[in-house]
């Protein structure tokens, strides 16, 4: 006597956790290209993070590549 099983897989439908995950990721990284001034390491670092804006600096090329105004 087998068994036999047969395993269906529908990829039609894309998980409602997958595309909230994504959401935040996409969210976050906008706002540290295009918005950050020191807010996101200041979490950490405090008031010395807005005069490094470590991030500012990582991206800055980007930032206007992309079209925002950082000065």
């Amino acid at each position: 006597m087998t068994n036999t099983f047969q395993l269906t897989k529908s990829t039609d439908k894309v998980s409602k956790i997958a595309v909230a995950v994504l959401l935040v990721i996409f969210g976050v990284g906008f706002f540290a290209v295009g918005f950050d001034q020191g807010q996101i390491f200041s979490l950490v670092q405090g008031q010395q993070a807005y005069g490094q804006m470590y991030l500012h600096e990582m991206t800055h090329d980007m930032r206007h590549a992309s079209g925002f105004p950082c000065h």
